[in-house]
């Protein structure tokens, strides 16, 4: 006799609007929110890590730039959340379907939903832990989330591609789609997408506080407060943890390379001209404040040492290790008269931890690019 083994019962899914209508409405605005989060995110990696071509092209206006992309970039990576898992509950019936694999289209479908999938995930919540600076993984986060945006950008273009016939249906309404509802269940669908719309609200209002002004009260939930730091704005890196100290400061002279190269005391440079500037300073992660600062124009210390119209540098700080202890400031932020080196800080000489004794401020920069214990200026 032969023997059959038992089989599962298969797996049935009595929740309901799991329809392509609800996953079409939420998946466009998971989509517009991708986009933005993805063209801020590209546009904040360039301005952190220029190529050669590119660093005299970089723009230095308008001088709130880099401030509202990368409160765009955070806001809108931290609205996708909600809107990836309200997305996912729409779909996963679909994730257990049999046969897995039923045509070439069918293939490509199920491969661009696995990869779009995890390259949300990982992008999504890696990006979150940016926020709060958590790092519990091995790999160098910024080249590795610079990657997978890419990979997750195409992902996403290829399961619009092969899913294009259920998004033009659902828009030209021709049909309610292969999982459809009857429309006595509209009112939950509509209960359902107004669920989500509260929660994205929720945790954007309460979050985007951060680089919002306006929405500070609300600030709830962000990583960080802006409104809290010494002498106004929060610090990232510190002066213990640049290994920066008051003793290490005690014979610092700005020293400015050049074709007429200078060396300054910090009692020569407050006997220079002194200009005052408004200006943010706009982290990566998210936060940002805008704050007095006073110091000097750098292209008129460019111009001491040498340096035309057309001059750019390299800045140098003091700081004994770090990504950013070596950064370029390009022709166009060079020479913008709200580039300074900045020696106060609403009012105050500046204090060790925001870059005492000098510090670069220049408009529509990330703030790992404005430099702090600044001991050296290289025309270029």
């Amino acid at each position: 006799m032969r023997f059959t083994p038992p089989q599962d019962p298969p797996i049935t899914f009595k929740a309901r609007l799991h329809d392509a209508r609800t996953a079409t409405v939420i998946g466009r605005v998971l989509g517009l929110a991708i986009v933005v989060c993805f063209t801020t995110g590209v546009l904040s990696h360039y301005l952190q890590h220029p190529s050669a071509w590119l660093a005299d092209r970089l723009p230095s206006r308008p001088y709130w730039g880099y401030r509202l992309s990368q409160g765009l970039h955070v806001a809108s990576g931290i609205a996708a959340i909600p809107l990836l898992l309200a997305k996912l509950w729409a779909v996963y019936p679909r994730l257990f379907a049999w046969p897995p694999v039923r045509s070439v289209r069918h293939a490509l479908e199920r491969l661009s939903v696995a990869v779009l999938v995890a390259a949300g995930i990982f992008e999504l919540f890696t990006g979150l832990l940016n926020t709060f600076q958590w790092y519990p993984w091995p790999f160098n986060f910024v080249p590795v989330h610079y990657a997978v945006a890419w990979l997750l950008l195409g992902a996403m273009l290829l399961h619009i591609a092969v899913q294009w016939p259920h998004i033009r249906d659902h828009f030209t309404r021709r049909s309610p789609g292969t999982l459809a509802l009857p429309a006595a269940d509209g009112p939950d669908r509509r209960q359902l997408l107004a669920a989500v719309a509260a929660g994205v609200g929720a945790v954007t209002l309460t979050t985007a506080g951060q680089s919002v002004t306006a929405l500070g009260p609300l600030d709830l939930f962000a990583p960080r407060s802006p409104a809290h730091g010494p002498q106004g704005p929060p610090v990232n890196r510190t002066a213990a943890a640049a290994r920066v100290t008051e003793a290490s400061l005690a014979d610092w002279r700005l020293t400015v390379a050049g074709p007429r190269p200078y060396a300054l005391t910090l009692e020569e440079l407050r006997a220079l001209p002194q200009h005052e500037v408004t200006l943010p300073i706009a982290c990566v992660e998210g936060w940002s404040k805008s704050a007095r600062w006073t110091g000097v124009r750098v292209r008129d210390l460019l111009e001491r040492a040498g340096g035309g119209p057309g001059a750019h540098c390299r800045v140098v700080s003091l700081e004994a290790f770090g990504a950013y202890r070596v950064m370029e400031l390009g022709r166009l932020y060079a020479q913008d008269p709200r580039t300074l080196l900045a020696l106060r800080l609403n009012g105050e000489v500046l204090s060790l931890d925001h870059g005492h004794p000098a510090r670069i401020i220049a408009p529509n920069r990330p703030g790992v690019l404005q430099t702090k214990w600044v001991g050296r200026l290289e025309v270029a």
